[in-house]
């Protein structure tokens, strides 16, 4: 049998190795692990848009690929299926994967209740695979758990998460919940928030109340809160509560702040969980858990990556491809800096939008050449937009690039995915992958981009 990973994110070979080890062990299979590689499906010098994953050895695993999907909703960073083809809908993975960087350090909310609403999505289309949430910290974690860390964690054990790569986790610290009054004495016996919002529950004779903001911006959109809920309901639910679940003090002006297709309606829709004084629109609920993606920038963006890395001796010092997961910037030392989103944080919240920092999708480092390859991604019918956005980097580079890199020159580009159009690109489009597969480059495009797809080339040659 083949082993099939399919991802919406860019796949990191620490990861591919955390989770071939994973399945080796729990299949009891031996396999000798080299330097593992990932590397780009060329077909006459067309992309296939399949990669393989190449550096292990064992009679038990045919082949391992990966492929690019996209999911409905709230969906997990990794599905992993053991088949022979191509996995279908119809196939069931044997894992389903979250994978973080993010420790309590940094947020405690971001670390562990963003995450919980995938692990109560899926349970929806795949109640019985084994869910991992995967800690891939690259910075030093926190040496004592906050409170909201715990309680988080004990939700996931509680529902079935296996947790992988953090360290510390003892079982009488970490176990799951044994009755829902438990829950309830746990999470109100943690402190307020420097708000005074915290999240408490109620419960009576023929309800649970949930006290939780749910609003943003005069929406349903507080994601911090909307995976806090989501996951109580999910426990309070896995510990036998049948009878109905509200969220009060939410602080949605009106019916139209609800919203109809983001991923609490789905959820609360499966749950049967109310909203206070408003309704929960019933709705059609999706049908399919993922689907193959060859419609995204990120087509292109990940492609580039990844054959920069396999073959030339440039490497990325940041990715934020399609704005999906944001990786840290790497500085010349090594350290690694979680980038900022905003100017000023402050005024941004107040509605100031002009302080959202324009960020790249791909920052390369060339050594050879002394450059820093600034990268816009976007979609063929919207090259003109993408060129327009190249303006739009001072400040990303004066605060990361110039500051930690101050003897490299700096080259901004674009990089395209879509259309059928097989002519070379010129100007400030550097590169296009079409539909088609095609790799389409220009004749000035950075060196280190020359180099890296004559190198794939004679790969496949």
């Amino acid at each position: 049998m083949n082993l099939w990973i399919l991802t919406e994110e860019r796949p990191k070979k620490g990861v591919i190795v955390t989770i071939l080890e994973k399945y080796l062990k729990d299949r009891n299979i031996a396999c000798f692990i080299d330097k593992i590689r990932i590397i780009p499906i060329l077909e006459n010098g067309v992309f296939t848009f399949k990669y393989e994953i190449i550096g292990f050895k064992t009679p038990k695993i045919g082949n391992i690929y990966i492929k690019i999907i996209s999911g409905s909703s709230s969906f997990v960073d990794f599905l992993i299926f053991e088949t022979l083809n191509e996995p279908t809908q119809d196939d069931i993975p044997i894992y389903a994967i979250e994978e973080t960087k993010t420790d309590d350090k940094e947020s405690r909310n971001t670390g562990v209740y963003q995450r919980c609403s995938k692990f109560v999505y899926i349970d929806f289309f795949y109640p019985n695979i084994k869910k991992i949430m995967l800690y891939n910290l690259q910075i030093n974690q926190k040496k004592e758990p906050t409170l909201t860390y715990i309680f988080g964690t004990k939700m996931l054990k509680t529902l079935g998460v296996e947790i992988l790569g953090k360290s510390g986790l003892d079982d009488k610290i970490y176990n799951s919940f044994s009755s829902i009054d438990e829950l309830i004495e746990e999470k109100n016996s943690m402190p307020e928030t420097k708000n005074g919002i915290s999240v408490k529950l109620t419960k009576t004779i023929n309800s649970i109340e949930i006290s939780a903001k749910l609003e943003k911006s005069g929406r349903l959109a507080h994601d911090p809160n909307i995976g806090m809920t989501t996951i109580i309901s999910a426990v309070l639910r896995k510990l036998g509560w049948s009878k109905e679940i509200v969220i009060t003090k939410h602080n949605l002006p009106n019916q139209q702040s609800v919203g109809k297709r983001n991923k609490f309606i789905q959820i609360a829709n499966r749950l049967d969980i109310k909203l206070d004084n408003l309704q929960v629109p019933q709705i059609i609920i999706n049908q399919n858990y993922w689907r193959y993606d060859y419609s995204g920038e990120k087509i292109a963006t990940i492609f580039l990556d990844i054959v920069v890395e396999e073959f030339s001796q440039g490497f990325t010092i940041y990715h934020n491809h399609a704005g999906a997961e944001r990786g840290y910037f790497i500085t010349s030392d090594g350290e690694r800096l979680a980038v900022e989103k905003y100017n000023n944080r402050a005024k941004y919240k107040k509605g100031d939008k002009t302080q959202i920092i324009a960020l790249p999708d791909l920052v390369l480092l060339d050594n050879r050449e002394k450059e820093i390859i600034n990268i816009e991604g976007e979609m063929y019918k919207n090259a003109k937009q993408g060129i327009e956005q190249l303006n739009g980097f001072e400040y990303f580079e004066k605060s990361y690039i110039l500051k930690y890199y101050p003897k490299y020159e700096i080259v901004r580009t674009v990089i395209l995915y879509g259309g059928d159009d097989n002519r070379l690109p010129i100007g400030k489009i550097s590169f296009v992958l079409n539909t088609k597969g095609e790799i389409l480059l220009n004749i000035k495009a950075p060196k280190l981009f020359i180099e890296s797809f004559k190198n794939i080339f004679d790969y496949w040659s």
